[in-house]
């Protein structure tokens, strides 16, 4: 009998790079920053992102066809800090921003949890927990649209993504199947890799994806782990 089957689409290989951006200003003086009050890096976060350039600089890491950011200024700066070394121009995507803080941009943590309470842990989060917010489950909605956009635009090419820790979250979840919450923090480290790979029909989107790895920070051996916070003044009323 005749094998009258289609042939076999190409296999090709898809990447994901996942970079945290750089200790922020907002980090070290315990502050949410979102769109409105990024005040982008802090000295040692400017380090970190050149420890991370040397490091792609020196050949070891894979070759990257694209390089995206949030357009938040600490992911921004994280960017340009890489694009000395792989000048590949920045693509920014409004869509890859960290989850967006509503009336909370620019307080602190110690007065977001005075006015507000503290934050839920369990379950998955359909209201905003700050005033004019957005809800756990609209972000991490947002998120997986924007990577699977992203992804579905670069396939069979490797895409280096600065961003946030909670997009590296959304995406670590996704796609590895994980709850979109559970009894599990993810810790990403500033300015740490975590890489996905996928090997999939030319002409389809990845369905899965392989982890190869979590939270690389090797390039910051030698580095103060994080600046000492600030001295903060009273609480708000």
């Amino acid at each position: 009998m005749t094998d009258t089957s289609p042939p076999a689409s190409e296999r090709i290989t898809t990447r994901l790079l996942l970079v945290r951006h750089g200790e922020s200003v907002a980090t070290v003086e315990r502050r949410v920053a979102g769109r409105r009050t990024c005040a982008g890096l802090s000295p040692l976060g400017y380090e970190q992102a050149a420890r991370l350039a040397d490091r792609f600089a020196a050949g070891h890491e894979p070759d990257v066809d694209a390089l995206w950011s949030s357009p938040l200024p600490r992911a921004m700066q994280t960017a340009e800090a890489l694009d000395k070394v792989l000048e590949l121009g920045i693509s920014v995507d409004d869509e890859l921003e960290e989850h967006r803080p509503g009336d909370a941009d620019g307080l602190r943590f110690d007065d977001i949890v005075a006015r507000w309470g503290q934050p839920p842990t369990d379950g998955v989060v359909y209201e905003p927990y700050l005033p004019g917010g957005e809800s756990l489950a609209a972000f991490q909605f947002r998120i997986g649209n924007a990577v699977h956009a992203l992804v579905r635009a670069h396939l069979g090419r490797c895409v280096l993504v600065a961003c946030h820790g909670g997009v590296i979250d959304t995406v670590f979840r996704q796609f590895l199947g994980l709850p979109p919450r559970n009894g599990v923090d993810l810790w990403t480290l500033n300015t740490s890799i975590t890489e996905f790979a996928a090997t999939h029909d030319a002409a389809r989107s990845p369905s899965r994806w392989r982890l190869v790895r979590y939270d690389d920070a090797a390039h910051l051996a030698g580095l103060p782990p994080e600046t000492p916070p600030a001295v903060a003044p009273a609480a708000e009323p």
